[in-house]
């Protein structure tokens, strides 16, 4: 390669990392070119929800998922194929990640009202947003105009995405490597307040915490039992317990008093409130508190978590099938 080619080649990849990191995207995106994306997008869930109470909570971790593996760009939803080795099959994916036929119901309706318009990235995002507003959250403007991936990364799965048994140090280290700081952490991990987690997730806490033969000793006693009865030792580990007991299909700020109560189901959820000397437990307090305040906060974060690396303007695709390069 000559230098002239080889400077070349180092400016358009710099280019394509500075249009990819600092694209703007905009709530106005399709206002010309699909304005009723929103109330078909909206439609299909509501559909969904009447068979599926969980589905609002599938669909926000999809986009969780997506956002945190090379950006914003739909690549969680690729399935297997010749170059693409599926981020479906990752640990922290294979067999919970779910959602992804509502997905494809969604992106053919909106395929059948404005073809070859709005991306797979951008409909998870349009999708987390209604998902919230359905369960009785905030709304907030989603931020549009993402493309879609070509590629996926499974080892970027692997190894970017927290683990629901990872202490608090790592997972804010996984946040701040996305540019999210530790107001983002417990926002976002406030989506916990609807859905569901299976057994696998958080039995070694009932029985063998750490290694130490005895359960998590910030877990409450009688909540202890009550997940002991759901998932016994030797159960079967794709049983699924609430992570909300009190309000399960609601987006609300009981998270918050649960791990106030020491009743987070989740390693990774108790560890914001349990975790002696963090910055994270002012802000649980303020969230158990009040409401609003956690839910402009999610908002923002939802906002910030979404304009991770998005592809725009002639970078990606946008698919006709989200499982499937064009």
């Amino acid at each position: 390669m000559s230098s002239f080619s080889l400077k070349l080649s180092i400016m358009f990849a710099i280019f394509s990392l500075f249009s990819r990191s600092n694209a703007q995207l905009s709530a106005t995106f399709y206002d010309s070119t699909c304005p009723n994306v929103l109330a078909v997008v909206g439609g299909v869930i509501e559909q969904a929800a009447q068979n599926d109470v969980r589905i609002g909570a599938k669909l926000i971790r999809l986009h969780f998922h997506d956002c945190f593996v090379d950006g914003c760009d739909g690549s969680v939803l690729l399935d297997n194929a010749d170059g693409i080795d599926s981020e479906k099959d990752a640990t922290p994916n294979s067999g919970s990640l779910d959602g992804f036929p509502v997905v494809d119901d969604i992106k053919t309706a909106v395929e059948n009202v404005c073809p070859g318009v709005v991306s797979c990235a951008d409909i998870l995002a349009i999708a987390s947003q209604i998902s919230v507003s359905l369960a009785g959250g905030q709304t907030w403007e989603v931020q549009l105009g993402r493309r879609d991936s070509r590629t996926a990364n499974r080892a970027g799965a692997n190894s970017n995405l927290p683990s629901p048994s990872e202490g608090l140090a790592n997972i804010t280290s996984k946040f701040s490597n996305m540019g999210l700081d530790t107001t983002d952490v417990v926002a976002l991990s406030g989506a916990h307040t609807f859905g569901r987690a299976r057994c696998v997730s958080f039995s070694g806490r009932l029985y063998d915490f750490q290694s130490t033969g005895n359960p998590d000793p910030t877990t409450d006693a009688t909540y202890l039992e009550t997940l002991r009865q759901t998932c016994p030792q030797g159960g079967d580990a794709n049983t699924l317990a609430d992570l909300d007991q009190a309000t399960a299909n609601d987006f609300d700020n009981n998270y918050f008093t649960n791990l106030q109560n020491n009743k987070g189901l989740l390693q990774s959820d108790q560890e914001l409130f349990s975790t002696t000397g963090a910055d994270t437990i002012d802000i649980v307090n303020r969230f158990a508190n009040c409401q609003s305040e956690f839910f402009d906060s999610f908002g923002q974060s939802m906002i910030k978590m979404g304009n991770i690396s998005p592809l725009t303007g002639s970078n990606g695709e946008i698919r006709s099938d989200c499982k499937r390069v064009n």
